[in-house]
Parts: structure tokens; sequence; C-alpha cells
């Protein structure tokens, strides 16, 4: 088993007014990227210790596939309003093109992979910052805020308009209110040309997050000739609750798999 080094609870920043952030690292050796890992929650929960599969060793076990993994925590919507967690998210990832060499890793390449939430924000900070990263891998996201409801509606969920739902607490307002704040906080539309490759997975049954909206992030991405693969994920609901833990690493191992392929030649890191 491939050994893997661990460094834990690594302050990145410390917005004025509000608490540092940390990330883990998980370094194997020589590994053909750093992949900067985003969780999920709605915006409103979750922490950088929870992995997509539920498994106590989940990120040691992807680093051993060959990425080394920062998995990073950010502001929820409760302590800040969008665009705190995206400027988060920029903020580790430069934090770690600086100090990367500090704890053995030695590739310039940068990858990402979020899951619900943490996909929609991976998305985001791939396409507005042009050569962060070589390759995205989203996992059921949020891409388009002003179609959610209309999106969950058609899917057959119950859609929440109100100044409750995950949008609106993450916006401070809800879409209807706020287009233009939604569209700045929306994936579909912040497709640029040139943006790096994305795979994303979605459950063909998710009424929560619909699968049409990865689709729309697909459909914006081939637009601009862009390098997109949407998979569906045949009888899933959202977080893909229905697949045991060996189908669920299957779909990790994948996405690992498929984010070291495409990361590349070695490339200088965004600053």
């Amino acid at each position: 088993m491939t050994e893997v080094a661990v460094h834990r609870e690594i302050v990145y920043a410390q917005p004025p007014g509000f608490r540092p952030l940390s990330l883990d690292l998980y370094v194997p050796p020589a590994p053909a990227a750093l992949c900067l890992y985003v969780h999920g929650g709605g915006w409103r929960v979750g922490h950088r210790t929870q992995p997509p599969v539920a498994s106590p060793s989940f990120f040691e076990r992807i680093a051993g596939l060959g990425l080394a993994v920062a998995s990073i925590e950010y502001r929820l919507s409760g302590e800040a309003r969008f665009p705190a967690p995206l400027e988060d998210l920029t903020s580790a990832a430069r934090y770690l093109a600086e100090h990367r060499g500090d704890h053995g890793i030695t590739t310039d390449t940068t990858v990402s992979w979020g899951v619900s939430a943490g996909g929609h924000l991976a998305a985001l900070h791939a396409l507005t910052e042009p050569a962060a990263v070589s390759a995205v891998v989203c996992w059921y996201p949020p891409t388009d805020l002003l179609q959610m409801p209309d999106d969950i509606e058609d899917a057959g969920g119950e859609p929440d308009r109100g100044p409750g739902s995950r949008e609106a607490l993450l916006l401070g307002a809800t879409a209807a209110e706020r287009p233009d704040l939604a569209r700045a906080a929306s994936p579909v539309h912040a497709v640029r040309p040139g943006a790096p490759p994305f795979l994303l997975l979605h459950g063909d049954k998710d009424t929560a997050v619909p699968r049409r909206q990865s689709h729309r992030l697909a459909q914006a991405l081939r637009a601009v000739g862009g390098d997109v693969q949407v998979e569906e994920i045949p009888g899933a609901g959202h977080m893909f609750p229905e697949l045991d833990p060996g189908a669920q690493w299957r779909l990790a191992e994948r996405s690992a798999g498929w984010l070291v392929r495409r990361a590349g030649p070695s490339r200088a890191p965004a600053r």
C-alpha cells in the first residue's frame, strides 16, 4: 500500500472578522497532481473531514491512487454570503501554489473535485480563475441558481423559492430578487473558451439537485468548444444513497483515475 503523508489543520487564511480557515493535506510519493477537494452541504453545513463516500480512510485511499489531496474548508452561508466561499477556495489554491513544496508536492499541476455545493464552487473557481486547474470532477453540482427551482419541480421534487432556501441563504436574497447575483454565482454563466475538461456525475433520480443542472453546464461548455462528459448514475438520488459502499468507491476510483489521466504535463501554478 502506498505510504501517504497526512498534514492536518493547515491554516491557509484568516479573513478579517472570521475564524481561521484550514485544510487537510494527503500526499503520496510523486503525485501526478494536487487535487483541491471541496465538500458539500448546501453551502450551510459540512466540513473538510467529510468525504463523499463513507470511509474513515477515503482521502488516504484517493491519495494512494496518485493524487495529493487538499480537503478545504470554507465559510458557510451562516457565516458569510457569496462570494465568500469562492474567495476562500481561491485563497486556498493560492496558498497551496506557494507552499506545496513545503509538504513534498513536486508537481505544479492542480486539479479539483467537488461534491454538491462543493461541486458548484469547484466549477465556478475553475471557470473564473484562468489556468487555475487542469481538470475538474463535479458530483451532482448546482450550476444554474436561477433555474434550480424549476429544475427541481420538473424532476418531481418540491422547490423552495423562499428566503430560507439553500440558494437564498448563500446569496442573501432569493435568486428571483437578485438575478444579477444569482448569475454571478452560477457556473453556467461563467463558461469561457479554454475552460479545463469537466467530468460531471449525477444520479438520474436526483430531485434535490436535478441532473438537468449538470446538463446545463455541459451544454454551455460544449457551446464554446469545451471538453465535458456527463455520466448519469442509474437509479441514484442526491449523494448516491442507493449505491452500496463498493459501488460508491468505484465511482470515486474512476473519478480519481480520470483526474490523474487529465492532469497532463506539469504547469506553473496560478498565483
